[in-house]
């Protein structure tokens, strides 16, 4: 039988009536909490949920959580589910070995970053597409001369990293008819596009790869994934974007490419520090476009009731998607 877990602004998940003793505890130190707050109390509204302070060890039912100390979670065995308030996990992942173990861990799944995610990436690659790099330039001289277009035939955008984020952008480059590829850590079959798995066959990802996207978990495994000897495997005058972490990428390898023109141009929305200082290399290199973190914001409405609809599921002993395989660290 298929359940019907539509909200209701009564009774919050349709079909089922949350427990009204439910208890949820949230941390989210980077953003203020009245916004969110609002959007998961409209969203469950007979849970009484509660900003965690140092210090509460009061009952919970659920936590939601975005980079919180460990001593919110830990030794916390009487939580159902840890819900981490974003896609990227490296944060929580880090302090796996401190949270009670038979607890899981939920991420967000889309949630409107898909679309914004897909905006930002599209918009740099029709950046570089369309030239507008080099007419910038052009303008800071008061220079005028047309560009030979270029071919999007010519133009593979590669997608490292193929979840449900890598898709939604893979999705809208082929709505703007640029060939794509991906890469994965496990093989993928995905329609109308060329998957490509594992390190063996990351060579011939990058060397078809006109422009790279970058949207990949961190984790050990990434982590430097993008450094002088995978970059300089791009075709000479290929493009870099990044959505994922700035620890994805050697920093100092990819300025060195970019300077020598190995690497034509770099959109980066994540560094390794966060903000850029103001003295970093990146600010002065013309080629390199910084913006702050800003590819995909957490929505909080929807996020709300995505995870409402997960706790329905999981308070009828049901399974939810989303679940974090803490061993592979996504």
């Amino acid at each position: 039988m298929q359940l019907d877990l539509r909200l209701r602004e009564d009774d919050g998940i349709e079909g089922f009536t949350l427990n009204k003793n439910m208890n949820i505890i949230y941390c989210n130190q980077s953003s203020n909490p009245e916004v969110p707050l609002r959007a998961f109390q409209n969203a469950l509204p007979h849970a009484k949920i509660r900003q965690w302070q140092a210090g509460d060890n009061a009952p919970a039912d659920y936590a939601l959580v975005w980079k919180p100390p460990v001593e919110m979670l830990a030794g916390r065995d009487d939580l159902k589910a840890i819900f981490n308030l974003g896609a990227g996990v490296d944060a929580i992942i880090k302090m796996v070995d401190q949270l009670p173990k038979q607890v899981p861990i939920i991420r967000l799944e889309d949630a409107g970053m898909g679309e914004q995610m897909a905006d930002y990436v599209c918009h740099a690659v029709l950046h570089y597409f369309r030239r507008f790099d080099l007419f910038a330039r052009q303008a800071q001289h008061a220079h005028w001369q047309s560009i030979a277009p270029l071919s999007k035939k010519e133009f593979t955008v590669g997608v490292l990293g193929m979840g449900t984020l890598g898709q939604s952008i893979a999705a809208s480059l082929l709505q703007l008819k640029f060939p794509v590829i991906g890469w994965s850590n496990s093989a993928k079959q995905i329609d109308e596009i060329q998957c490509y798995s594992g390190a063996d066959e990351l060579p011939k990802f990058l060397a078809e790869s006109k422009v790279i996207v970058c949207i990949l978990p961190l984790t050990e495994q990434t982590s430097g994934i993008l450094n002088r000897h995978t970059l300089a495997q791009l075709p000479r005058g290929a493009y870099v974007i990044n959505v994922a972490r700035g620890a994805h990428i050697v920093e100092q390898d990819l300025l060195e490419l970019v300077r020598n023109g190995h690497i034509a141009g770099a959109t980066l929305d994540v560094v390794q520090t966060e903000p850029l200082p103001g003295n970093h290399p990146f600010w002065q290199e013309p080629k390199i476009t910084i913006t702050p973190h800003v590819a995909a914001l957490t929505l909080w409405d929807e996020s709300a009731v995505q995870i409402a609809e997960k706790i329905a599921l999981l308070e009828q002993g049901l399974p939810v998607t989303g679940v974090i395989d803490c061993v592979k660290g996504y």
